[in-house]
Parts: C-alpha cells; structure tokens; sequence
C-alpha cells in the first residue's frame, strides 16, 4: 500500500505554517514537561534529550530518522551529540527546509535526508547505532515490515526508539477507529494514519527479534504539548490563513480532537527497543 501522496498533503504544506504554532525546531511530536514552569520550546530539547538518553548516545553515532519531519531532531542530535543522522520523509518540502537550517547551524556535513519511504528504500544492512521514529509509525500500514528493517539496518547492540500515539486497547480501537472525529483527523488532516494498541506495535517489535527495554507512558506531556499548540493556533490564525483560509479552525479542530481522547481512549508511549544479538 502506498500513501505518499495522502501523508503529503499535510507534511508538505508550507513550511511558515508549521513554524506558527510548534517551537522554534519545528519539532511536531510530544514534549517532555519536567516542570510547572516549562515553556513548549524546554519541553520540546528536553524530549530530544529524553531519547538520546534512551538511545545511549555519547556522541558521533550514526543516527537514522524515519520520519524525521521539519529536521527537529537530526539538527539536534547533530549539534549537540555529533550524531552522523540521516532523516527520511516523503515530503519534499521538508527536506529544502532541513537543508537550509543544517547550513545555518553549521552541521551541514553531519545531516542529510532522503525523500520517500523507509519501507522501500534500499539502505545498507548494519550501518547505523540508533533508529528512531517519533510519531511515524502511525502513517506506515505494515509494522512488522517496518520493524523488520528498522532492526536490518542497526547494528548489534544499537537500538530503536518509537514514541506513538496508540489506542488504549483492542476495544477502544474497535469503538471510536472509526468515529467522526477520527475520521477527520485520519482523512481531512493525514489523509492516511492507523492508530494501533502499544500490544501491537510491541508484538511487531519482538517479532522482529528486538529485545524491548522501556516503555514511557507520556501522555499527560503530549496533552501539555497541544494545549502550547492550540493557544498558538489561536494567536497566530490570521497568519496561518493568510496561506489558506479557513486553515487555523481546521487545525485548532484537529488538535481539539487529539486531545479529547487522551487517557479515554488513546495513551501516547515512547518505546525503547535492542538489537541484543
């Protein structure tokens, strides 16, 4: 199955739009919240630091990202750790975007992208220490493929980090996979994207032959990520439907419905897996 062209008509809008209402990286996944007081952009660096902590990364790895998005964190991993990281995305927009900021921050020679799916890219066996996916996983349709490769690609004792949002269980899934609002969601903002239960992405992940070592229930700090979102939705809608009329009250809609479900009927882990042997 193929869903470039859906997944694109979201990821591949103008980049300005994504930069209104997410922080200064351009980061489009949870925070991690360690405070009160923390901003959206502390809780997005410490999320990034969050995963190079699961990772296990000292510097100078080599880092691939699977749907890397607008570059948050291939530019950070690079800046701050010296991670060689490659970002894959279908959206061409995207990888202009990345080109550019790497030249800015100085770590053009540590970051490259390639356009087009990681399923069906042909990338070398054993040539990476870290994988990670932080809300991709949801817009590939074959997850035992996906973690198949993912675990091709790493060499031993590297390790892959997914951080998803999941429905709560078999049941909920059953439920509301196809109410209104996930069907808008699903198809009037993605075009494409199946939640699956965190059994089924760890099924597929030991299937694989990945040893799991953690898994981080952070769904309160996804709920705090979009209330950020929202409020700069708000601010900033007569910019965001300068490029698109109408565009802010889609998006403020979308977030609304991703954050009514938190803790009903959808949770959001990161998971951390090995490649043991």
């Amino acid at each position: 199955m193929t869903v470039t062209a859906d997944t694109n008509q979201h990821y591949d809008l103008d980049p300005d739009i994504f930069g209104q209402f997410l922080d200064p990286q351009r980061k489009y996944s949870a925070g991690r919240y360690q405070s009160d007081s923390d901003t959206l952009e502390l809780a997005q660096r410490n999320k990034l630091r969050f995963v190079a902590g699961r990772l296990g990364l000292t510097g100078g790895e080599q880092l691939l990202d699977i749907g890397c998005g607008w570059g948050s964190l291939i530019l950070f991993m690079a800046q701050e750790y010296g991670c060689h990281a490659l970002g894959v995305s279908p959206a061409p927009r995207q990888h202009e975007y990345i080109a550019e900021q790497a030249q800015e921050r100085g770590v053009a020679a540590l970051v490259s992208t390639r356009v087009g799916h990681f399923e069906e890219m042909d990338l070398p066996a054993r040539s990476v220490d870290a994988v990670t996916m932080l809300g991709s996983i949801v817009h590939m349709p074959d997850l035992d493929e996906v973690f198949r490769r993912a675990r091709t690609v790493l060499r031993r004792g590297g390790s892959l980090y997914v951080s998803e949002s999941c429905f709560r269980n078999a049941a909920a899934r059953k439920a509301f996979d196809e109410r209104a609002g996930t069907e808008f969601v699903r198809s009037d903002i993605f075009g494409w994207g199946d939640l699956r239960p965190l059994s089924d992405l760890l099924t597929a992940a030991e299937d694989a032959g990945f040893s799991i070592v953690a898994v981080d229930d952070l769904t309160q700090d996804y709920h705090r990520t979009i209330e950020a979102w929202i409020e700069n939705v708000d601010a900033a809608a007569e910019k965001i439907d300068a490029h698109q009329p109408g565009l802010a009250a889609k998006l403020r809609h979308y977030l609304e419905v991703a954050n009514a479900g938190w803790g009903y009927t959808t949770k959001h882990y990161g998971l951390t897996c090995r490649k043991a042997r």
